[in-house]
């Protein structure tokens, strides 16, 4: 049995943030921000949306498109670092919000490589209980943006991926696998105060509630690491080579760490697949929702070899094959 996408979906909220905006608070020279990230623009969300609304929008979508009994949908999994609460989970309101009546639910908490842990999980439920589970990826990350901290203010975005997996007699999925991770570089990316090592408190400040890339070049160096290990290691075991890859879709932290990374793993630039110039960094999101993004502008091909590379906070990171 493997296991098939039958449904994509995707959303990004309506505002758009363009460079500009960015620049003048940070004091920055027009054209800084393309210039070292690629990104031209990002999406934030209004006041009034939270993390389930804009999963929803980018669920509904896969379901709509799948066009599946919902009551045969047996598993959510929800990959994010911006939960609508830190208790109680998110992902049993997605599924009441999308009209699950029989799905289970959980939050993923994989930060840049949510996904990838996600996917893995649902390919494997799939194949072992044949039966159908949704994949939603989402990250409001506008509101953890420290403006003290320019490496990470430039980056960060608002977006969501969906990606609804079915059973099927074809030999699709996860041809390859390789999960990583780096705890030693676990504080390069954080957020400070919230957790049980630094509770909500009084004398904590809201500073201290965003998030801080403390090593710009250590993280630039740790996730280009670790993305081309894994997909080398992927490749391996889906018993694959570069030249067989279709099509490449890594997490769209910026443009200098997936051009570094094409380069590392020697693939053609015209297999990449990005989204981060129109729509930046949401984490976990990026990859589902450039997926989905570029089936909507060419349609799904099936028998296509897809790479998928992620590394982030952590550190935790990974690679798939996926045969569509």
């Amino acid at each position: 049995m493997g296991a098939e996408i039958i449904g994509l979906g995707h959303y990004a909220p309506l505002r758009r943030v363009p460079n500009a905006e960015i620049e003048t608070r940070l004091g920055l020279d027009a054209g800084w921000i393309e210039a070292r990230t690629g990104i031209r623009e990002r999406r934030w969300a209004a006041p009034d949306e939270a993390l389930t609304d804009i999963a929803t929008r980018a669920g509904e979508m896969a379901l709509t498109q799948s066009g599946i009994d919902r009551a045969t949908v047996a598993l959510t999994i929800l990959a994010t670092s911006t939960p609508d609460h830190l208790l109680p989970p998110s992902a049993p309101l997605l599924t009441h919000k999308l009209r699950l009546p029989a799905s289970g639910a959980i939050d993923m908490a994989g930060a840049c490589a949510g996904f990838l842990y996600a996917l893995t999980f649902a390919d494997s439920y799939v194949r072992t209980h044949g039966a159908p589970v949704l994949v939603v990826a989402a990250n409001i990350l506008s509101r953890r943006i420290n403006f003290a901290d320019r490496g990470s203010a430039i980056l960060f975005s608002d977006a969501a991926g969906a990606v609804l997996l079915a059973p099927t007699d074809r030999a699709s999925g996860i041809a390859g696998v390789s999960l990583a991770s780096h705890g030693a570089g676990y504080d390069l990316i954080k957020i400070p105060a919230g957790g049980s090592r630094k509770p909500f408190a009084e004398g904590v400040g809201i500073d201290e509630t965003l998030m801080v890339i403390s090593d710009g070049r250590a993280v630039f160096t740790e996730a280009v690491g670790m993305m081309a290990r894994t997909a080398r290691d992927a490749l391996g075991r889906a018993g694959l080579a570069i030249a067989d890859v279709d099509l490449w879709i890594p997490h769209q932290a910026n443009a200098r760490i997936i051009e570094a990374t094409r380069k590392q793993l020697g693939l053609a630039p015209d297999r990449l697949v990005s989204s981060v110039a129109d729509f930046g960094n949401s984490s976990a999101a990026t990859i589902p929702f450039t997926i989905s993004a570029e089936a909507s502008r060419r349609g799904i091909v099936r028998d296509q070899n897809l790479l998928l590379t992620a590394a982030g906070a952590g550190l935790t990171g990974g690679s798939i094959v996926w045969v569509m």
